[in-house]
């Protein structure tokens, strides 16, 4: 018994020392040759550098009910959409792939199956997991404007038990077919994140909000601080674009092959694939300012421009 707690012990001590080496060898940066095109990645329609809300807004004044896609690119489509007061979606779920959303203004319940129906607001960002079903429905005397995250180039399936009746696509039709097997939330994952509430008011912590094997969506919040120097460029991703929302205050990012954009609430910001970027808080001494970044397949590859500083 004495020999067999003693092989234990050192297996134990040995796994803990390889773990230990192991973190040690991780916090090391390593270099690489790492590939960028020679020509910049373009900007493809209706992708754009810098989309600030109040254009948005302004291209849809005095409609009550209308959408824009913002983003749109292999993973992603991301959308602005109003709807008019007491107007709702019908019941549906993704097949493979969360959804996501942040308010922007009015009010919207949100009924999602295994849930409570809660009422989300200005700064609530809310999210569902793939094959749970939900429906959404504008309350109040106001319309209410989300920004919607899903997989791109997927349809929606609609829950028969619920006499919801699917849309008419062209070129597609639907099928009754059975399934098995849903989403689920869990630590990583909750239903909602009361931003201006849980974060603003009580001081608590950014971090991730959505976080599965597709999508990595990061609350990130800190105090203004000072630009760094243009030679500063931050990191790019080999393999994808990365966009954000702003939550809170001012943020000023820098695009490889770009000008300095300084973005507010609302406004979307994107960055190519293989462009270097920087974002920073900006604002007034002592301010906060958040964006909400977005990117696929965490945990991503940051490949980080060596001995540059400031700027994330």
């Amino acid at each position: 018994m004495r020999i067999r707690n003693g092989i234990l012990a050192a297996t134990a001590l040995s796994s803990l020392l390889g773990f230990g080496t192991a973190l040690a060898q991780r916090a090391q940066p390593m270099t690489a040759w790492a590939p960028q095109p020679e020509k910049l990645a373009p900007f493809k329609a209706p992708n754009k550098l810098y989309q600030p809300l109040s254009a948005v807004l302004a291209k849809h004044k005095g409609q009550k009910s209308w959408s824009q896609t913002m983003v749109l690119d292999r993973d992603y489509i991301a959308e602005y959409i109003q709807m008019a007061p007491g107007e709702k979606t019908r019941i549906q779920f993704w097949a493979d792939d969360r959804i996501f959303w942040v308010v922007q203004s009015g009010a919207i319940r949100f009924t999602i199956e295994g849930q409570e129906p809660f009422v989300a607001t200005k700064g609530f960002i809310v999210q569902v997991p793939y094959r749970v079903p939900y429906s959404l429905e504008t309350v109040g005397d106001e319309p209410s404007l989300r920004f919607e995250v899903r997989a791109a180039h997927e349809i929606p399936s609609y829950p028969v038990a619920d006499n919801t009746q699917p849309p008419k696509l062209k070129g597609w039709k639907f099928t009754q077919a059975t399934y098995t097997g849903k989403g689920k939330y869990d630590a990583d994952n909750k239903p909602y994140l009361d931003f201006n509430k849980t974060i603003v008011q009580e001081g608590g912590r950014g971090g991730g909000f959505v976080k599965d094997d597709h999508t990595w969506a990061n609350v990130i919040r800190g105090a203004a601080a000072p630009l760094p120097a243009d030679t500063s460029w931050g990191h790019f991703h080999e393999n994808f674009d990365e966009f954000w929302i702003i939550l809170e205050g001012e943020e000023d990012f820098l695009i490889q092959g770009e000008k300095l954009v300084r973005a507010f609430p609302g406004d979307i910001v994107f960055a190519p694939e293989e462009r270097w970027h920087r974002a920073t808080h900006n604002g007034p001494v002592g301010t906060m300012s958040t964006r909400l970044a977005i990117t696929p397949r965490p945990p991503s590859l940051h490949y980080m421009q060596p001995g540059a500083t400031g700027g994330e």
